[in-house]
């Protein structure tokens, strides 16, 4: 997985795989490259790019997914509360951790946690291991995420109304 930095932006080569389309003529190889891109403040992105060349499937698949950001809600170091994600066969398990416990996922839930600025968060990958599906799941999973001030607004609440009795919030998905 190699890692970049440009304008703030953190990019992270989940997979590169060649492709294969087998003409009268012979082979012609051509490559796809799945990138993670994100500001390490909220923002991320995910973009599939292809092309003859790896590098430049790379860097149109990093430029796709500049421009396809989701905000995530972050609570400190991690995220306001545990979510599930599903794209395909896969599923992922994403729940938020105490100060301290740093990024426990694997390796494409990782590069998706960093890129977000995760920092204290425990992931599970379920099914289908496949890279392209465990990210796609992930991404489910974080853009099911809101705020407290977005939950109480939907509820025709404040924020403090939903702080239940000794500081603890009733807030769920």
């Amino acid at each position: 997985m190699a890692e970049t930095k440009k304008d703030n932006f953190v990019d992270h080569v989940i997979s590169v795989r060649r492709v294969t389309k087998v003409t009268k003529g012979g082979k012609r190889f051509s490559f796809s490259a799945l990138v993670v891109t994100g500001d390490r403040n909220g923002r991320v992105g995910i973009a599939l790019g292809k092309s003859r060349e790896v590098s430049s499937a790379i860097s149109k698949a990093t430029n796709k997914a500049r421009r396809k950001l989701i905000e995530v809600p972050l609570r400190d170091d991690t995220i306001p509360y545990d979510v599930h994600g599903k794209h395909g066969a896969s599923k992922v398990v994403i729940r938020s951790a105490s100060k301290g416990t740093g990024v426990i996922a694997g390796g494409a839930v990782r590069s998706l946690m960093e890129s977000v600025g995760i920092k204290d968060v425990l992931a599970k990958s379920l099914g289908s291991g496949n890279p392209q599906n465990v990210i796609k799941a992930a991404l489910n999973a974080l853009a099911k995420l809101r705020t407290a001030k977005h939950l109480a607004k939907l509820r025709g609440k404040t924020v403090s109304e939903l702080v239940g009795v000794g500081g603890q919030k009733n807030v769920s998905a």
